[in-house]
């Protein structure tokens, strides 16, 4: 990291101006010329910056400019700031929304998909756009933190919806709002009896670490349990500022969580990795996830094979503590959801033993004990029946045989398409077809809602909160 005055584009600015996150945010290098002040552009940068940000908008604070490699385009920080021109090769498997986030939206601004918990849309803003950002077709196309009336729909949705212990508040930044307007959602949301807990997803941290400040924080505080989920990719990030940003939070009382993108020569290094969950942890930050990078449109430079990320695996568990060993997920494109994915531990299973091997390849066997499944209904224990439980447990606990998707071609085959063979089929599933078609419906109305991968239609320009008062900026302090 260099210093900031080195840079001619900041050699006049104040220390108390290069704190103030607002500063940060309204001198963010938005064009080709204000990033070439600050590194040395490659034919490939300088075309990315024309071509592909069209898509995608430029934005990186200058804080995180700052720690750039003014001479070295493969900096781990310039390639996840900077656009290439790879970013307009696209390929076939690409969509705009990779996770079918628009199918599960059963109201603007909200995605259901697990069953007790929702992600909460609060902006499409980031001061930083991430080159190898998995929301494109949201992040930035409008610019503004959502209207009240669509934040306050959102909101009555989860009050309506009883399941809904867990909230990830998020965009965009979730931090890009300004206090008081996330003080408003936070408020409530902590109002309704069965949200239990929130989660706030931010970059902030990392990208423009001023944003932490002692206000927020006591905010914060205010509406526990409240966690944060950060985004450190590579320990270049991991810096003074960062640490003390994560140390204000924790200091607040607030949970850290990282989420690392697994990136093709940038982090997809056993060493690399194992030293950003060790960085991650000296700043209190606990390593929560590794995402395999998803199929979002111009991302298949940075993608790796899913075995690169098994391996790294391998090279992290029994390699180092147990809790800087993050969970390696794909997240399903089509709406499947986070898929954990470890190496194979487990060789071989009787019914009195497993054999297993550990991190050094030692093989050694496990003796089952002597064990009766209980069959009690209620189950001792939870006092249920188990017959809430969904997906697989339908199989375990409800009597099925098969989870089958609808409209199978051999089903079909065998039977001719006959009503008789769909009611056979549809017996063996406890949702009743009109439930199903309801679920259906309310996922199609969702995704109609989110109007093609945008934030919904725009309201009148006076339903938006303006930029200014979003980041609280006090007439005549932002220069």
């Amino acid at each position: 990291m260099r210093p900031y005055t080195d840079v001619p584009l900041w050699r006049a600015v104040t220390a108390d101006q290069w704190a103030n996150w607002k500063w940060q945010m309204s001198h963010r290098l938005t064009t080709l010329e204000e990033v070439a002040q600050v590194v040395d552009l490659t034919p490939s940068e300088r075309e990315g910056i024309a071509r592909a940000t069209s898509d995608f908008p430029l934005s990186i604070t200058p804080y995180y400019a700052s720690l750039m490699d003014p001479r070295d385009p493969t900096c781990p920080v310039r390639r996840l700031a900077v656009p290439t021109s790879h970013e307009l090769n696209l390929s076939p498997e690409e969509r705009d929304d990779p996770l079918d986030e628009q199918a599960d939206a059963p109201v603007p601004l909200i995605t259901h998909r697990y069953p007790d918990r929702v992600l909460f849309l609060v902006t499409d803003m980031c001061s930083m756009y991430c080159r190898h950002c998995t929301r494109r077709h949201f992040t930035g196309q409008v610019g503004h933190a959502a209207p009240r009336r669509q934040l306050d729909q959102a909101i009555a949705y989860i009050r309506d919806t009883p399941t809904v212990r867990d909230v990830l508040v998020s965009g965009g930044d979730a931090l890009l709002v300004g206090d008081e307007w996330l003080d408003y959602v936070l408020s409530r949301l902590r109002a309704i009896d069965h949200v239990e807990i929130v989660r706030i997803g931010t970059r902030m941290p990392v990208v423009c670490p001023q944003r932490i400040t002692p206000t927020l924080c006591a905010m914060l505080r205010r509406h526990q349990p409240v966690y944060v989920n950060t985004h450190f990719n590579h320990p270049k990030e991991i810096t003074p500022e960062a640490a003390a940003a994560c140390a204000l939070l924790a200091d607040a009382g607030v949970p850290l969580g990282n989420q690392v993108v697994l990136l093709r020569d940038l982090n997809d290094c056993p060493v690399v990795m194992r030293q950003l969950m060790h960085a991650c942890l000296k700043v209190r930050v606990r390593p929560y996830y590794i995402y395999q990078c998803d199929l979002s449109p111009g991302l298949a430079h940075f993608r790796t094979p899913i075995s690169r990320g098994i391996e790294i695996m391998e090279m992290l568990r029994g390699h180092t503590t147990g809790f800087a060993v993050p969970t390696f997920v794909v997240d399903a494109p089509g709406g499947g959801g986070k898929i954990p994915v470890m190496p194979n531990y487990v060789l071989a299973m009787t019914p009195r033993q497993v054999l297993l091997r550990n991190y050094e390849g030692v093989v050694t066997t496990y003796t089952e004990p002597d064990y009766t499944p209980r069959d009690d209904h209620p189950c001792p224990l939870c006092h249920t029946d188990h017959s809430q439980l969904g997906g697989l447990g339908r199989l375990l606990y409800g009597g099925e045989r098969a989870l089958e998707p609808p409209g199978l071609e051999r089903r079909q085959r065998a039977h001719g398409g006959h009503s008789h063979a769909r009611e056979g089929v549809a017996a063996l599933h406890r949702t009743p077809p009109d439930a199903a078609g309801g679920a259906r419906d309310l996922a199609a109305a969702g995704a109609e809602n989110l109007a093609d991968g945008t934030l919904p239609p725009a309201p009148p320009v006076e339903d938006f909160i303006p930029l200014g008062e979003v980041l609280e900026v006090p007439a005549g302090t932002v220069g």
